[in-house]
C-alpha cells in the first residue's frame, strides 16, 4: 500500500487536529510529510509535532514529493488556495465550509474538473456515533415514519476566537455550525425543500450571526428545526426526534437520551386524569406502563472513515462519500438563510422550493 504524501496548510486548531488526530490514524494510507502556517508559533509548534515546515505556500505547490494539500486555513482563504492547489496538481481536502458562497465553490469545480485531480470537502460530521444513530432510526422506522426532527448544538461561550466575529473572514454560526447541521439533515433526507424559516440571532453586537433557528419543511412531510446558540447557559437536547410509534432523544455527544416505543398491544386502560397546575388533564398524562417501553439506542459504527475514503477514491477511484454536488446543496441552502431568495438566480433556488 503507497500512501498519499499529505502536506497541511494551516496548522491551527483544525489543521493540527486532522494531524494529530484524524491523519494519524491513518499511516498506512496518509503520510504527512510538512505543514506550512503564515503564523511562527504555529510553525514553531508543527516543528516540535516533528514535521518539516514549508518557507511558503508556493513551495508545497513546487514539491513534487506533495501529492495531496489540506486547506485548513480561515474561511475567506479556501478558494484561492483550492485552487492554486489543484491548478498545480495536486488533489485537494479542504475543510468546511468549502467557500463563502455556492458561487465560489462553482469556481472550484470548474478548475476541479479541468484538473482531473480530486477534491473533497471535509464534512466530518457524518461520522457523528450521534447522528449514525438518527439515521439509522430515520431509515429502520423504529419509530415508525419519523416526521419531526430536531437538531442542536448549543453553548454559552459566544462566537469563538477572532477572525470568526468577522464577515469578510466568513464568520458567524451559521457557517461554522450550521454547515455541519445543515449537511447532515440533506444527507438525511432524500427529499426536496418545501419551505425555510430562519432567524438569526446578534444577541452578542457582532456583524455576524451568534446564533439562529431554522424551521425547514420538506415535500416528504418531515419538519426541522436546526438551532445553534452560543448564549445558552443551558441546552435543549441534541436531538429530539418524533415518529408514528415512539420518540427519541439524545441529550448529547455522550449519546445520553432515551427512547421509547409505543406497545404492539393496545393497552387495557386508558390514560387517568393527573393533576397539572391548577387544573386536571388526560392529554398530557403519561401512557400506561403497558402502552410504551423503553428500548436501547442501536449502535453504529461506519464502516470507512474520511481518510479512508479518501484514499480509496485516490487511489482507486472509488466514489467519495462526500460529493461535490451533495456539499453544493448544503452551499445554496446557506446562501438562501445567509442572502435571502432574492439574491438567488431562480434556477440555483429551484431545489429549495
Amino acid at each position: 500500500m503507497r500512501p498519499i504524501n499529505f502536506a497541511v496548510v494551516g496548522y491551527g486548531g483544525m489543521g493540527s487536529y486532522h494531524v494529530k488526530k484524524i491523519m494519524s490514524k491513518e499511516s498506512e494510507r496518509i503520510n504527512v510529510i510538512g505543514t506550512y502556517d503564515i503564523s511562527e508559533s504555529q510553525n514553531i509548534l508543527s516543528k516540535k509535532d516533528g514535521y518539516i515546515v514549508f518557507d511558503s505556500f508556493q513551495s508545497i505547490l513546487d514539491d513534487s514529493n506533495v501529492e495531496a494539500v489540506l486547506i485548513a486555513t480561515p474561511n475567506d482563504t479556501h478558494k484561492n488556495l483550492v485552487i492554486q492547489a489543484l491548478e498545480s496538481g495536486k488533489h485537494v481536502v479542504c475543510e468546511k465550509p468549502v467557500t463563502l458562497n455556492t458561487v465560489e465553490f462553482d469556481d472550484i469545480l470548474a478548475v476541479a474538473e479541468k484538473s482531473g485531480k480530486k477534491f473533497i470537502v471535509h464534512h466530518n460530521r457524518r461520522w457523528d456515533p450521534d447522528f449514525l444513530i438518527i439515521q439509522e432510526l430515520y431509515q429502520n422506522n423504529q419509530l415508525g415514519d419519523i416526521f419531526q426532527i430536531e437538531s442542536r448544538v448549543q453553548g454559552a461561550n459566544g462566537i469563538p476566537g477572532d477572525w470568526r466575529h468577522l464577515k469578510k473572514h466568513g464568520g458567524g454560526m451559521v457557517l461554522d455550525w450550521g454547515v455541519h447541521l445543515f449537511d447532515q439533515l440533506l444527507y438525511l433526507i432524500d427529499s426536496p425543500i418545501k419551505k425555510i424559516t430562519t432567524d438569526l440571532s446578534f444577541i452578542l453586537g457582532d456583524e455576524v450571526d451568534d446564533g439562529f433557528s431554522c424551521a425547514i419543511q420538506f415535500e416528504n412531510g418531515v419538519r426541522t428545526v436546526i438551532e445553534v446558540g452560543t448564549t445558552n447557559y443551558t441546552k435543549l437536547p441534541r436531538w429530539y426526534i418524533k415518529g408514528t410509534k415512539g420518540t427519541a432523544k439524545i441529550d448529547d455527544w455522550d449519546l445520553s437520551g432515551e427512547m421509547i416505543v409505543a406497545s404492539e398491544l393496545q393497552p387495557s386502560t386508558s390514560p387517568k386524569p393527573i393533576q397539572a397546575g391548577v387544573g386536571l388533564t388526560k392529554t398530557m398524562a403519561p401512557p400506561s406502563e403497558e402502552a410504551t417501553s423503553k428500548i436501547e439506542f442501536p449502535i453504529i459504527n461506519k464502516d470507512i472513515s474520511f481518510y479512508q475514503n479518501f484514499y480509496d477514491v485516490v487511489r482507486n477511484q472509488s466514489e467519495p462519500i462526500v460529493k461535490n454536488e451533495e456539499v453544493r446543496k448544503v452551499m445554496k441552502l446557506i446562501d438562501f438563510i445567509l442572502f435571502g431568495e432574492k439574491n438567488i438566480k431562480e434556477a440555483e433556488a429551484a431545489y429549495l422550493f
